[in-house]
Formats: structure tokens, C-alpha cells, sequence
């Protein structure tokens, strides 16, 4: 086991090298010391097992078995993903303000920015912290929330970090259209690893809605590793939407760091459909007075798809309130993991903290490992959190039955009902409409099977 990581961890080290030889004059030399110094902590970390705690219930040795091969930035203009796959993964409401990346690599030749105000820049990160205009702001941020020193795969995505998109929001802007980050994956080779980097910085008392997509136009076997960096200043309000809708072949580790200035509101919104095996670190600091957050998801799976989720909210200063409510659907032999974590700090007094994990099994083969903490220091705060597994009740079927239904058209309703709460709070119809269908296809085709 040992040899078979260090082969992969040195064709890491082979593709690395690679990509810091294209370094050019414009890159500053912080760029490349900070991109060795993950690559350095990557080797001494290696990839996360089940010895360690955080990752017990989640076995990550086939993404350091297989021959993934990182995907460095090219001119692939001759590579095109079609209008029809465009149309497929993007969203009515940000048809003229989303930024297509394929295989990781930012297309502007695909994308269209016409729907945002002048108040928004949304370019390409290597380009940004090339220009001066933007090169001290990002390094300010850049890899600071989220801390390569302690998670393997955000040290990997940090050495790797190339094309990848810097959105800043300046002060007063308010959107009025979503922006799309459009994640496709196109692949030209077999098994190759994408390593997406977003950097979004909300200025103070401005307002936006981000949507964050990952998706494939094949069934290949390939790995995202994605790290994005939410830094949102004083009033600033941030919507964002997750939607991982990856190959079934496919293996998505996600780091999520969002840093919260006073009186900020942070409403966050994961779907989880995809992937063989998904991984999403959330972390969310609240280290200024009256911030507030909302962190909710929904992960459905089937078959043999495993699913892991791990939050922390950290409260570090009074008047500041988090919400969270995670649901989950499971079929076959299938597994989720979720391990929700409030921390409040010394001195974060007023602190009012709600977390809850729900989960519906389908199947007697499906399992969940569910672990909501709370962490609480301070002695003047309101904090709750629980946990609920179980099936499809009896007296629910037995009532919609006395009333016609059909046992599986039953079973059917009551399952969509349970995710439609998590659903519904979606603003964008496309999304909630997309995501409407793919659950009921879901279920539909166990129905049918």
C-alpha cells in the first residue's frame, strides 16, 4: 500500500514540475512559493485513511490506487463541448453570466459575462494575480481559510492551482442575474484529475447569487478536486448554490472556506446527486459580530455510491446565528457519512446555533454514520442539534392508501416530499426545477427496476 501511494504521490510530483517549468515572467514569485510549499505539505501528509478520524467512515485509497492524471492548462479550442451539452448543464437565469470550464481549464470563448453589472470582475485567477490591479488582493486571501497545512486534497488542489476563476464584487453591487461557475468535464484521456480554484471576495453591502455546477458529458472514470475561498465583508449577502452532478465513475473531494465580516449572511445550498465517492469539507468562521448563515444540503444516492459530508460553523464572536439542515436519500448499498460540528468560542456570547441531519432509507442495504456536535465555551447562547434515520412510515402509506394511491405512487410522494424541503428553498426555478426532476427520476427508476 505504502509503495503504490508513493508512485502516485511522485506522478503528482512529475506533473507538478511540469506546470511550475510554464511558470512566466508575469507570475509572482509569492505564486510559486506558495504553490511548492502545498506540494511539499501534499508529500508529507499523503492521502487521508480510515486511521485517521476525520476520515473513518470514508476510504479514499482507490482515488491514490487509480492512474489519475492531472490536467494542466492547454489550448483545446478544437475540443468543443456542443451547444446541447452547454444547454444541458447551464441555467436560464445566468445564460449571459456564467464562466464554462472544461477539464478544470477556464473557456472564455464559451462563456458569457454580458449580464453582469461593472461593479463584478470575474476572470481567470492565473490572469488576476498577474495584474496588479487584483495581484495584492488575492494574495492577501488566496489559500488562507482554506488551510492546505491540514487537508491533503486542499494542499494538492493549492499546488496545482492554475486556471480557476476570481470573482470580486465591489461595494454596493447587487446582482441581478446568478453568476454560473460551470464545471464540465470533457475528457480527451483517460482518468484525468481537474483541480478547480475559486476565489470570491464580497465587497461591503453588496448582494449576489452564485451557482456552483459540476457535471460530466460521459460516464468516464475521472477525479475533481475543487477548493473555493468565500470572503464576505461587512453587510455583504451571498447566496450560493452547489449542485454535484458528477459521472457515477467519477470521485469528487470538495473543500468549501467561507470567512464572514460583521453582519454578513452567508446562505449556502449543497445537492449532492453524483459521484462514485463525493467529499465535502464545509467550514464556515464567523469571526465578527451579527454575521448569520444558512448551510443545508441534500445528497441522494443509490446503488454503491458513498457520500461524506463534514461542517464547522465556528462561532468566535457574539451576536452571530447559523442554521443548518442537511437531508439525505439512500438506496441500495448505498452510504452517507455526515459530521456537522458548532463550535462556539470563548466570549461568543448571544450565539444561536440550530443544526439537523434527516435521512430517508429506501433500502435495508443502505447505511448512514451521522454525528452532529456541538462545541459550546461560552455560557449565554442558544445552540441545538439532532439527528433522525429511518424509512418510509407505515401510517404514512397506510393513509395515502385509504385514500387510492397506489402503494409505490405512495412511497413515491412521501420520498419527494421529504428532499422538497430542502428543494424548495432554492430561489432559481431552473435549479429547483432540474433538481425536481432528477429526484423523481430517481425514485421513478426504482419504482420501475
Amino acid at each position: 500500500m505504502a509503495s503504490q501511494i508513493v508512485k502516485e504521490e511522485n506522478q503528482y510530483q512529475a506533473a507538478f514540475r511540469q506546470l511550475q517549468q510554464r511558470t512566466t515572467a508575469s507570475d509572482p514569485a509569492w505564486f510559486g512559493r506558495l504553490r511548492e510549499r502545498a506540494m511539499d505539505r501534499f508529500e508529507q501528509l499523503g492521502f487521508p485513511s480510515v486511521k485517521e478520524e476525520e476520515w473513518k467512515y470514508t476510504n479514499v485509497a482507490p482515488i491514490s490506487k487509480l492512474n489519475f492524471k492531472p490536467t494542466l492548462p492547454s489550448i483545446d479550442a478544437d475540443a468543443l463541448v456542443t451547444s446541447a451539452e452547454l444547454a444541458r448543464f447551464s441555467y436560464i437565469e445566468a445564460q449571459a453570466s456564467q464562466l464554462i470550464f472544461r477539464n478544470g481549464v477556464l473557456r472564455n470563448d464559451l462563456s458569457s459575462l454580458a449580464g453582469l453589472p461593472v461593479g463584478v470582475v470575474a476572470i481567470e485567477l492565473a490572469e488576476a494575480i498577474a495584474d496588479a490591479k487584483y495581484g495584492e488582493l488575492i494574495r492577501e486571501h488566496l489559500a488562507r481559510s482554506a488551510d492546505y497545512n491540514a487537508n491533503a486534497f486542499t494542499a494538492l488542489n493549492t499546488a496545482f492551482v492554475s486556471s480557476g476563476a476570481f470573482i470580486l464584487i465591489r461595494k454596493e453591487t447587487e446582482l441581478e442575474f446568478p453568476l454560473h461557475l460551470n464545471f464540465i468535464t470533457d475528457p480527451s484521456e483517460p482518468d484525468p484529475a481537474n483541480f478547480p480554484r475559486l476565489l470570491i471576495i464580497a465587497e461591503e453591502n453588496s448582494r449576489a447569487t452564485v451557482i456552483e455546477s459540476y457535471a460530466s458529458t460521459t460516464d468516464a472514470a475521472y477525479f475533481t478536486n475543487a477548493v473555493v475561498e468565500i470572503v464576505l465583508k461587512d453587510g455583504a449577502s451571498l447566496e450560493q448554490y452547489k449542485v454535484q452532478r458528477e459521472s457515477v465513475d467519477a470521485y469528487h473531494v470538495a473543500t468549501t472556506s467561507a470567512d464572514l465580516g460583521s453582519n454578513s449572511s452567508y446562505d449556502s445550498t449543497t445537492i449532492n446527486f453524483g459521484a462514485q465517492l463525493s467529499r465535502h469539507d464545509i467550514h464556515v468562521k464567523m469571526a465578527n459580530e451579527g454575521a448569520e448563515c444558512w448551510v443545508d444540503g441534500l445528497y441522494v444516492v443509490g446503488s454503491d455510491q458513498h457520500t461524506d459530508t463534514h461542517s464547522v460553523i465556528d462561532h468566535q464572536q457574539p451576536y452571530c446565528t447559523s442554521h443548518q439542515l442537511y437531508k439525505g436519500i439512500l438506496d441500495g448499498k448505498s452510504r452517507a457519512v455526515f459530521n456537522g460540528k458548532i463550535f462556539v468560542r470563548h466570549g461568543a456570547q448571544k450565539t444561536d446555533a440550530m443544526q439537523t441531519n434527516k435521512n430517508l432509507l429506501l433500502s435495508n442495504e443502505a447505511r448512514v454514520d451521522t454525528k452532529p456536535q456541538l462545541e459550546i465555551l461560552a455560557d449565554d447562547v442558544k445552540c441545538a442539534h439532532g439527528a433522525a434515520v429511518g424509512q418510509i412510515g407505515e401510517d404514512e402509506l397506510f393513509y395515502l392508501e385509504t385514500r387510492g394511491i397506489h402503494p409505490d405512487l405512495a412511497k413515491n410522494l412521501l420520498t419527494y416530499g421529504f428532499a422538497e424541503e430542502v428543494i424548495g428553498k432554492i430561489k432559481v426555478d431552473s435549479i429547483r426545477a432540474q433538481l425536481d426532476e432528477a429526484v423523481l427520476n430517481r425514485i421513478n427508476a426504482r419504482l420501475e427496476a
